[in-house]
């Protein structure tokens, strides 16, 4: 049977030697793009159906009013532990064919980008960024600790890779999302431009400069990839600034496990911590007053 796919636009930059394939995530009949397991099954297949030989590889979003608003959490909370646990290990096989990918990849950012949609988009090499200083920010983050649980995907050894990683781990315990201008100024982007009709020619643009990928199996930016004294100085420092709470505490395990015993056991510690703290009474109730607040908009 033949496996549905995401649209995958195959073209040239720089002096037309280049080839540089744009894999755009859409979900018709959704106002945003979120994660769920259909999206996850389309985006498997058309990573596997992309050509040998590619120079460059972007990721975008056809929706407007987000790049990926985040996971699906109404289907999450449905499944059993068990099922959890076998979805969240399946989108992290996913998200890494995109870090293993041969050539250099960039995710472009236009809109408002959270939780599991952000760490898909740090599997990527470099985030691109709209960034007009006269229109409204969208917002940038992990917001999963601000409903008493913690990432999944990897975003706790993420972000502390792309930005200051003290303000990093600290955002990512409390849950708080960036505006875009506070990510930008932040240095999360690697480039930005200021009008989404250039925002693909930008993230082209980027990708032309770098250079060859080495591949190690994990994020080619990750705590794993940072100094591990420095990284180790940072999540103290976190951990001196924060209030220790159940969701708090799993992310600055999720970040030690990360610099000690690397990418692969970080991701089970993140993975066993949101299992375990979504039945927790705090998320729970967290969780069915985000339900509820949704629905009345």
């Amino acid at each position: 049977m033949t496996r549905e796919l995401l649209p995958v636009d195959i073209g040239s930059a720089g002096d037309g030697t280049k080839t540089i394939a744009t894999l755009t995530l859409d979900q018709p009949g959704r106002p945003v793009v979120v994660i769920e397991q259909g999206l996850l099954e389309r985006l498997d297949a058309t990573l596997d159906s992309l050509p040998e030989g590619l120079d460059g590889f972007i990721l975008a979003s056809s929706a407007e009013r987000a790049f990926v608003a985040g996971a699906d959490l109404k289907a999450i909370m449905a499944l059993s532990d068990a099922e959890l646990h076998e979805y969240l290990a399946f989108g992290s096989r996913v998200f890494q064919k995109i870090a293993d990918l041969p050539c250099p990849t960039a995710a472009a950012i236009h809109s408002t980008v959270l939780g599991g949609g952000l760490e898909l988009a740090m599997h990527c090499d470099g985030l691109i960024g709209l960034h007009d200083p006269d229109a409204k920010p969208y917002l940038v983050g992990l917001p999963e600790a601000g409903l008493k649980i913690c990432p999944g995907w990897g975003g706790t050894n993420l972000l502390p890779a792309r930005i200051d990683a003290e303000t990093a781990i600290v955002a990512t315990a409390h849950g708080n999302a960036f505006k875009s201008s506070e990510a930008a100024s932040l240095g999360l982007f690697d480039a930005t431009c200021g009008k989404k009709e250039d925002l693909i020619d930008t993230a082209k643009h980027w990708l032309i400069g770098q250079g060859s990928q080495n591949r190690t199996g994990k994020p080619s930016r990750c705590v794993q990839t940072m100094n591990t004294d420095e990284m180790q100085c940072a999540l103290d420092k976190a951990r001196d600034e924060l209030d220790s709470s159940l969701h708090a505490d799993a992310v600055l395990d999720a970040v030690s496990v990360g610099i000690g015993s690397g990418w692969n056991a970080a991701l089970r510690a993140e993975q066993e911590h949101l299992v375990r703290l979504r039945n927790t009474e705090p998320a729970r109730e967290a969780i069915e007053a985000f339900f509820a607040r949704s629905s009345k908009k």
